[in-house]
C-alpha cells in the first residue's frame, strides 16, 4: 500500500471561516449515525472548508459552496414532462432537500429494503458500518471538507440495500420551489453479492445543494446511476459519490448537466476486489454564466479491473467547462485497465475549458492512458452538412451531439440513452441561433 500523504493543517483564516460557518448550527438527531456525524465533524474542523488556494479547488471558486446563506436562485419552468416520466420506477420525492410523501411512492419493492435517514433512529442498522465511512476513505488522498459538512449536517436522505434484481429503478426526484433553499442531503446504498440496482436522479434540488452518495457494492453485485442535473440555472450544486466495489463487481454512473451556474461533482471510487468494472461518464451543455467541474479519482488496489472516465463538455458564450482526473494504481494492482478522456468542444472564444489529468502507477503489468482535448467545431463536417442542404444551425446540433455520443453511450439501457439524447437535443433547439 501506497502511505497517503500527510495532509497540511489548514492556515488559521480558514480555521476561521470555517468556524464562521458552523456558528449556530447543530448535528441531527439521531441514534447510530451520531458517531459517524461527530467524527465527520472533527474532520471538518481538522482541514478546514475549501478556498479558492486549494490545489483541487484552484479552477473553482468555492466561496458560494461555503458562504453561510446562500444566493438566491431564481425558479424556472421549462414545460418539459418531468425527466424519465416514461420509464417505469419508484419515485421518492425531496422539495428543497425536504421529503415529500405525497409526491413520493410507497417506499416498497421486491428486492430492496428502503428507509429514510431522518426516520432511522436505532441504534443498530445495516447503514451504521456505511455511513460516512466510504466518505473518511475518501479523505485520504485529497481533502474533501464539503463532503464532510455533509456527512455531518445531512438532514435527510435514503438508505437502499439492494439483496435481489428489482423490477423496475429507483428514482431520486429534487424539486426546487424556494429562491433561498440550502438542501443537504447523504443517500447509502448497499447492493449485496449478486444483486443489482438501478439508480435514478433527476431535478435542480434548491437554490444551493449538497449531496453525499455512498455506494458498497459486494462481489457479483452490479450498481448502474443515471443523473440528470439541469433546469434552474442559478442554482449550486457540490454533489459527492463515493463507491468501493468488491470482486467481479460493476459500477457505472453517467451525469448530464444541462444548465446550472455553479455545479461541482465529485466522484471517488475504490476497486477492492478482483476482475471489478467502474465507468464514470457525463456530458454537459453550458451557455453564458456557467461553470461546471468533474473531479473523479478512482483508485486500483485489486488483479485485473477497468476503470474508464468519459468526460464531453460543450461550453459557449463564456461557460468554463472542469476536468480533474486521476487514476492511482496501487503495488499488487497487476493487469489493470484504466482509460480516461475529457474533451471539451468550443462554440466560442470566450469559453475555458480546464483539465487536470492524473496518473498514478505503482504495478508494472498495466494499461492506462488518458487524453484531454479541447477544439472548435468541425468545419470539415460542417461544410460536409451544409453543401447537402442542412442549415448551418442544424449541423451545429447534429455534430454537438455526435461530439457527445460516448459519454452517453456508457449507460447501458438504450431507452435511458434516447431519452438523455432528446434532451440535450432539446435544449440545443432552444438555444439555436
Amino acid at each position: 500500500m501506497v502511505l497517503p500523504k500527510k495532509k497540511p493543517a489548514p492556515d488559521q483564516r480558514k480555521i476561521d471561516a470555517t468556524e464562521a460557518r458552523l456558528d449556530g448550527l447543530s448535528l441531527p438527531e439521531g441514534g447510530w449515525a451520531r458517531p459517524a456525524r461527530e467524527a465527520a465533524l472533527a474532520r471538518l474542523r481538522a482541514m478546514g472548508l475549501p478556498a479558492a488556494r486549494d490545489e483541487y479547488w484552484k479552477f473553482t471558486r468555492p466561496d458560494t459552496l461555503t458562504a453561510a446563506e446562500p444566493p438566491r436562485a431564481a425558479l424556472f419552468e421549462s414545460g418539459e414532462a418531468p425527466m424519465f416520466d416514461s420509464t417505469d420506477r419508484l419515485r421518492i420525492v425531496f422539495v428543497d432537500g425536504v421529503f415529500d410523501p405525497e409526491a413520493s411512492d410507497e417506499l416498497s419493492l421486491e428486492g430492496v429494503e428502503i428507509e429514510r435517514l431522518a426516520e432511522s433512529h436505532a441504534d443498530i442498522h445495516w447503514a451504521r458500518d456505511l455511513y460516512g465511512a466510504l466518505e473518511e476513505r475518501g479523505q485520504d488522498a485529497v481533502m474533501r471538507p464539503l463532503a464532510a459538512f455533509n456527512t455531518a449536517f445531512a438532514t435527510d436522505g435514503v438508505l437502499i440495500r439492494v439483496t435481489g434484481k428489482p423490477s423496475k429503478p429507483i428514482n431520486l426526484v429534487y424539486h426546487h420551489r424556494s429562491e433561498t433553499s440550502d438542501a443537504v442531503l447523504h443517500h447509502v446504498v448497499k447492493v449485496e453479492p449478486g444483486a443489482e440496482v438501478t439508480l435514478l436522479e433527476n431535478g435542480p434540488a434548491a437554490a444551493r445543494f449538497n449531496k453525499a452518495l455512498e455506494v458498497d457494492v459486494a462481489d457479483t453485485g452490479t450498481f448502474h446511476h443515471v443523473r440528470a442535473q439541469g433546469r434552474d440555472h442559478e442554482r449550486r450544486a457540490a454533489t459527492h459519490i463515493f463507491a468501493r466495489l468488491g470482486t467481479e463487481s460493476v459500477f457505472k454512473s453517467f451525469t448530464l448537466t444541462v444548465n446550472g451556474v455553479l455545479t461541482r461533482n465529485e466522484v471517488v471510487l475504490e476497486l477492492t476486489g478482483d476482475d471489478a468494472t467502474a465507468h464514470v461518464a457525463g456530458a454537459c451543455v453550458g451557455d453564458g454564466d456557467f461553470h461546471h467541474d468533474d473531479t473523479v479519482f478512482i483508485t486500483h488496489d485489486a488483479v485485473n479491473c477497468e476503470s474508464r472516465q468519459v468526460f464531453k463538455k460543450v461550453l459557449r458564450n463564456g461557460a468554463t467547462g472542469v476536468f480533474q482526473g486521476k487514476i492511482l494504481v496501487q503495488p499488487g494492482a497487476q493487469k489493470t485497465d484504466g482509460y480516461q478522456i475529457s474533451q471539451s468542444l468550443l462554440l466560442d472564444e470566450d469559453s475555458q475549458f480546464l483539465a487536470k489529468p492524473e496518473l498514478e502507477i505503482y504495478a508494472d503489468d498495466v494499461a492506462c492512458s488518458h487524453g484531454s482535448t479541447s477544439g472548435a467545431i468541425d468545419e470539415e463536417g460542417l461544410f460536409y452538412l451544409q453543401s447537402r442542404g442542412v442549415p448551418k444551425s442544424i449541423a451545429t446540433d447534429l455534430l454537438t451531439l455526435a461530439f457527445l455520443a460516448e459519454a452517453v453511450m456508457e449507460i447501458e439501457d438504450e431507452d435511458l440513452q434516447a431519452e438523455i439524447n432528446g434532451r440535450v437535443e432539446g435544449w440545443l433547439l432552444r438555444r439555436r441561433a
